[in-house]
């Protein structure tokens, strides 16, 4: 067991982190083809599809140049900032490191939580939810600010002492580990991991407009967030994916601002201070005259 404490350096997880990043991407790739292959032979390929799958990947394009431009700066300015200030000084080992992921799993939950449950935040996260399919190029459908939320989320690991370099790597592990969760090839898997893993069945409920599924399993690897704190739905009636209302487009602009669009005609026609101030930082279902959803249920 003394491998668990051998020492890693930055070198090390900067390699981990590139070789992640882009062997998953490859695979994705490879896992979108068998999926458009298995929609042909069921005879559910269409132009729609497809096109919904292309935007997917420049949503991720816009993406990526906006991270390189703005969002890497700010993680590495904050976080190595926030360092300093460490109540403790946690070794950079294997066990550290695993440690380091479980909790930002258990922070993920309850950032994607917030994510769902606040105007400001879903306009942005509302961008991954618009596709009304669900295969694995949904994983890679971001909205313009998905980088920017996770930031504050994540300052507790850093005061703890984990080293940023860590808690990167860790961020990256539970979005990377989600990627594949994107499917309708993959049924439920054995009892004991749909009890304690997340899973393409339990994914595909968060995925779902359903009255009873929406806001439900938020957890990145693990499902377990989602049973101790009350947002666990099982998988049980045929999904339908989307919207609660739909942006019925596939032009990638269209998919990737209509979340700010919404919040604003929300926060222009609010009137007083209050109802600005909800349209906002209120639940997506501030409104009464949304009368399509539940009182406590997100606008997807």
């Amino acid at each position: 067991m003394d491998f668990l404490l051998q020492p890693l350096t930055d070198l090390q997880f900067e390699g981990w982190e590139t070789f992640l990043s882009e062997w998953v991407f490859v695979i994705a790739l490879g896992v979108l083809a068998l999926e458009m292959i298995r929609y042909a032979i069921s005879g559910k390929l269409s132009w729609g599809l497809a096109g919904d799958s292309i935007t997917n990947y420049i949503t991720l394009t816009f993406y990526i140049v906006l991270s390189a431009a703005l969002l890497a700066t700010l993680y590495i300015g904050v976080y190595y900032s926030v360092a300093q200030f460490s109540f403790f000084e946690i070794s950079t080992n294997w066990a550290s490191v695993a440690v380091c992921i479980v909790l930002a799993d258990l922070t993920y939950y309850w950032e994607h939580r917030f994510s769902h449950r606040v105007n400001v935040a879903w306009a942005t996260h509302t961008v991954h939810h618009s596709s009304p399919n669900f295969n694995i190029s949904v994983a890679y459908r971001f909205g313009p600010l998905d980088g920017l939320w996770p930031i504050p989320f994540h300052i507790p690991l850093l005061l703890l002492g984990f080293d940023p370099v860590v808690v990167l790597f860790a961020e990256i592990v539970v979005q990377e580990y989600q990627t594949f969760l994107h499917t309708e090839a993959v049924g439920k898997l054995p009892r004991p991991i749909e009890a304690v893993m997340n899973t393409p069945s339990h994914h595909r409920v968060h995925h779902g407009s359903n009255p009873e599924y929406l806001d439900k399993n938020y957890g990145g690897i693990f499902i377990i967030w989602d049973r101790l704190f009350g947002t666990y739905a099982e998988e049980v009636a045929k999904v339908t994916y989307g919207l609660v209302t739909p942006i019925n487009s596939i032009n990638p602009l269209v998919v990737w601002f209509h979340g700010f669009y919404r919040l604003g005609k929300d926060v222009l026609s609010a009137g007083g201070i209050r109802n600005t101030f909800l349209a906002l930082f209120g639940a997506p279902a501030w409104r009464n005259n949304y009368k399509s959803e539940a009182p406590k249920a997100s606008r997807h």
